[in-house]
Order: C-alpha cells, then structure tokens, then sequence
C-alpha cells in the first residue's frame, strides 16, 4: 500500500469514539441553545435538480504539485473508495438562482458583465470562491437542508469520464529536464488556442455517464480542495505535504489555482498556467445527520 492510500484507511476507534461523542455533545447543545434549527428561512424554495452518484471504487491522479528528486513528476493515481452516495447538483448554479442571493442581499451582486441575456439557463460567473461559499449557506437556508461546494475528489468522482486528467507523461528524473518544460508549453498553449469564451446554456456541453452536465465545458467550478505542494522520495513516499488554504483547485477542462477572493480569473488570478475562461461552482447536499450542526458551527465562525 502506497502513501497515498494509506491515508484513507479507516480512523483508528480510539479516535473516532471522541470525535462521535462531541458531536452528539455539541448536538444537544446545539438544540438547547437553539443554535441548531431545520426549519427553512422565508418562503419556501424548491431545491435544485440533483444527480445521486452511487458507491464505487474509482481512479483519481490526487491534486497539486508534486516533486521527486528535485524535479516536477506527475501526481500519482489513486484508486478511491466511495462508500456513501453522492447528492450533487445536475446543473451548475445559473445566474438567476445566483441573483436570488443576491437580490436578498446574502450574496455579493454579480457585475453587470457578468450578467447574461439568459440568466435562467445560464450559469453563474464571475463568481469567486468566497460568492460561492455565501450562496451555499444562503441555499441551506432557504432550503432547510444543507449544501456545500465539492471537494475536487467528490467532483472527479460525480464527473466519470468526463474528468480531466492533467498528467503529462513525461517522468522527469532529472536527466533532460527539457522535455517536461517542452510538454508543458505545448499544452498551455494548446488551451490558449481553444478557448470558447463566452458561457453557454444549460446543457450545451452535454453529460457525464453519471448524469452530471457541462463538467468540462468552459465554466470551471470551485472546490475546497486547497493547493498542494507534495515532495516525494526515490520510492514514492511523501517526505512533506505542503496545503496552502486561500487557494483552491477549480475544474473545467483543466484543474486551476485560483485564489479564493478571484473572480475574473483571465484578469491574472490563475496562480499556475493558463486561467480559465469563466468560474463558476455547482452544491453538493450534505445528508449526514450532523451536518446541520457542522453548517451552524461553520456560521458561528468555527472551523469545523
């Protein structure tokens, strides 16, 4: 068993049995101070349509920057386990559903360049990763049930093939460090060149064997995976792991690092290659029977 995976064995139950206890704690505390209530805010609002993505072991390259000996190597793959269903959105967040935050004054006001002809079927951009994490907690609200961004591997695992895979092949063990440079241009400005500006409607870029629409069409969707600079040894093994939170994976045809208050990524915010065309982000619902205490702890400023 590699690093990597060893770092997904099941907790050892000396700490999952703490870590059960202070969530039923914190629980009754939550419903005795009336910290913690189910009950949606203002009118009710249909939730979105949703995919359920059923359990599965799949393959993921994991995420970040990684070094082995000194120079740039691909990420590894994984094979991951995915033993709960997945509750994410079908579609992408569309500008109206967005304006709604904001006409209730929970989200920042989309700028009127990034206001379509058609918000309804449109998706939402020129939204950073702060928007998105306040248009969230306003649909968990609205809802009565809790939704949140995806990790980057909760979306590789909603996406199937759709996915992209950004290795480039090319194992550099020092000895010509020019044909991983060489690699790397041509596939930036391979993305330069194919570039489809302008977001599209609903559905243009197709599905997902899965059901999920447009992933990898060109609105890259925030994650809260955080960036990562990962240093192997000659054998494979991690020797640093290195997350820099603030900034955070988003997907389209190509993971970005996008800071996390960026909303016009081709004005310079892409911290490595090329940026994307357009940012945007879709929900995952959380259905796990704490997360409504998770979500009222994260709102009282707890990172949890």
């Amino acid at each position: 068993m590699d690093a990597l995976s060893k770092g997904r064995e099941v907790a050892p139950i000396s700490l999952a049995i703490p870590s059960a206890l202070f969530l039923i704690l914190a629980g009754i505390l939550a419903i005795e101070t009336g910290l913690l209530g189910s009950a949606p805010s203002g009118s009710a609002l249909d939730e979105p349509p949703v995919v359920t993505v059923a359990p599965r072991d799949f393959r993921y390259r994991a995420p970040g920057e990684f070094f082995k000996n000194g120079y740039a190597v691909d990420g590894p793959v994984e094979t991951v386990r995915m033993s709960a269903p997945l509750i994410i959105m079908k579609y992408q967040v569309t500008a109206a559903d967005y304006a709604r935050c904001a006409a209730e004054q929970a989200c920042p006001p989309a700028e009127p360049e990034h206001v379509p002809a058609d918000p309804g079927s449109t998706p939402a951009t020129g939204v950073s990763f702060d928007d998105a994490q306040a248009y969230a907690a306003w649909l968990s609200r609205r809802t009565g049930t809790i939704w949140m961004l995806p990790t980057d591997e909760q979306l590789a695992f909603a996406a199937g093939s759709r996915f992209p895979d950004d290795a480039l092949g090319v194992e550099d063990d020092g000895s010509n460090p020019a044909l991983r440079w060489l690699a790397d241009y041509y596939r930036e400005t391979a993305r330069k060149v194919s570039r489809e500006p302008e977001p599209q409607r609903l559905g243009h870029f197709g599905e997902s064997e899965t059901g999920l629409t447009d992933l990898g069409g060109n609105v890259w969707e925030w994650t809260t995976t955080c960036v990562r600079r990962v240093t192997l040894d000659r054998t494979g093994s991690i020797t640093s792991d290195t997350s820099s939170c603030g900034i955070y994976i988003a997907t389209g045809k190509h993971r970005a690092a996008l800071s996390s208050f960026i909303r016009k990524p081709k004005g310079g915010g892409c911290a490595v290659g090329a940026p994307p065309d357009n940012v945007g982000f879709r929900l995952v619902k959380d259905t796990r029977w704490y997360a409504p205490l998770l979500q009222a702890l994260r709102e009282k400023g707890l990172d949890v």
